[in-house]
């Protein structure tokens, strides 16, 4: 089968369980982003935090991605994964509305939001694992790139309008109240997800132990030579543009003199990229071939930041260059996400997809704080300048990971890695299981199915957003 013609689009058109898992993805994502602003207003303007404050809020929502393999490995255990994914939903809208009820009552304190945060980061974890077998049993594999792009476009798009919702609704509401507007969108979420008719499998039972899956996730991960590649390649990726997620508001403001609404500008124009990525990975990938499209993402990402270290003149050249440079890195993260996250979903076997995204999501979670302290490190030592040109042409060296790997003569999501050894194909070839079969009719006919720019990997919701896939947060 070929990755050309209008199949994976009519299938997706035709499928209603896909629709209504996508309309409650969109829904989701528009409240994480206020979420994502509200939450850390609520430490600076009601419990006037300080800097460490904030710092260990933002840690607490991603500590609970560390203990990714032990749940992905019980995940997989369970048969009822729809469930856990209304469960996670439910729980982050409980825990979240406590917030608005505590401020009303005027018992707000920093220690119920350090719980609110490692809670909610807790339902993504689990959310997260769960959704992959879901996903799969929504979409036949055809259908994964494009997929993949629809959910992409989604996220892409809270990151332009969400912002500017996010801080209307607090100016108007106050940040806790405002928060409910996520909390309805769990609630809206759950619901949707209720909705879908699934038919689960039952796992195959094991005699492994949960610390024995989980070891057998990360072999899983580290033999595969897709999975393998993929993962040396976002880890890379996002250890280098990390340096930068902590230096480029620090950078625009003090080197370029730009205001906050300025900044604000450059930044919103800037994710204008990540629709236009999202929007054209399908259509770059059916030309050029999958393997090649998440190669030149993998370079258009990073490399732009190295050029804001020679950003000059007047402030409207400022402004433009700018926006200009984040546009075309949202491009590039968009067009390597959409390609990785649906690769690595064909090449996982069904009944390890919960261990693999947790192994995936430990290593690729893990590194990026120790990017953002390195980059921290640097701009101190060497300044802001030189830092931002080491992360954005380090960057780029994560396509090499791509290019000693069979990821790049990959053209299309049914086609398999060729240039394996016998003994690499004995170790990462999936074992028979219903992905591996023919493909089913359209979905639509049948039963199922949440890391700023980001990919797939993302914030508190956003890592459920595609799966622990690629993840490439900025």
């Amino acid at each position: 089968m070929t990755a050309t013609g209008t199949a994976p689009r009519t299938v997706l058109r035709d499928n209603r369980r896909f629709r209504t898992f996508w309309i409650g993805e969109t829904i989701s994502q528009f409240g994480d982003r206020i979420s994502e602003l509200a939450l850390p207003l609520i430490a600076v303007t009601v419990l006037a935090a300080t800097p460490a404050q904030v710092s260990v809020l933002t840690a607490l929502i991603w500590l609970p991605y560390l203990l990714g393999m032990f749940v992905g490995a019980w995940v997989d255990q369970r048969t009822r994964k729809r469930r856990l994914l209304i469960v996670a939903d439910l729980v982050r809208a409980a825990v979240l509305f406590s917030l608005p009820v505590a401020y009303l009552l005027d018992v707000v304190t920093l220690t119920q939001l350090y719980l609110v945060a490692l809670l909610t980061g807790a339902g993504a974890v689990l959310f997260a694992m769960a959704r992959q077998a879901f996903f799969v049993a929504l979409v036949p594999p055809s259908a994964y790139v494009e997929a993949n792009s629809k959910l992409s476009l989604s996220r892409a798009a809270s990151f332009v309008a969400g912002p500017a919702l996010g801080g209307g609704l607090v100016q108007a509401l106050t940040a806790p109240v405002a928060v409910l507007v996520d909390v309805v969108s769990f609630l809206g979420s759950a619901l949707l997800i209720g909705r879908i008719p699934v038919a689960e499998a039952r796992p195959a039972p094991t005699r492994s132990s949960t610390l024995g899956l989980v070891r057998d996730g990360l072999m899983l991960v580290l033999r595969h030579p897709v999975m393998r590649a993929a993962l040396g390649c976002t880890s890379t990726v996002n250890f280098f543009t990390l340096m930068t997620n902590a230096l480029l508001v620090l950078y625009a403001s003090r080197e370029l003199g730009l205001s906050a609404d300025a900044i604000g500008i450059a930044f919103g124009i800037g994710a204008v990229g990540g629709l236009a990525g999202a929007a054209l990975a399908p259509r770059v990938s059916r030309t050029i071939g999958l393997g090649r499209t998440a190669m030149i993402g993998v370079v258009l990402f990073p490399a732009p930041l190295a050029l804001t270290a020679f950003v000059s003149g007047p402030t409207w050249a400022r402004i433009a260059a700018l926006a200009a440079i984040e546009l075309v890195s949202s491009v590039g993260v968009m067009l390597m996400d959409v390609n990785l996250n649906a690769l690595l979903t064909s090449v996982t076997p069904d009944d390890a997809r919960g261990r693999r995204a947790g192994a995936y999501s430990a290593v690729n979670y893990g590194i990026r704080p120790l990017g953002a302290l390195v980059g921290g490190w640097l701009g101190t030592t060497i300044g802001l300048r030189p830092t931002l040109v080491v992360a954005g042409l380090g960057g780029t060296l994560a396509v090499l990971w791509l290019l000693a790997s069979p990821v790049r003569h990959i053209a299309t999501i049914d086609e398999p890695a060729t240039d394996t050894s016998p003994a690499e194909r004995r170790q990462s070839t999936p074992p028979p299981g219903p992905r591996n079969r023919p493909e089913p009719p359209p979905a639509s006919a049948g039963p199922p199915h949440r890391d700023q720019r980001a990919s797939s990997e993302a914030g508190p919701h956003a890592a459920a957003q595609n799966g622990p896939g690629a993840g490439s947060v900025r």
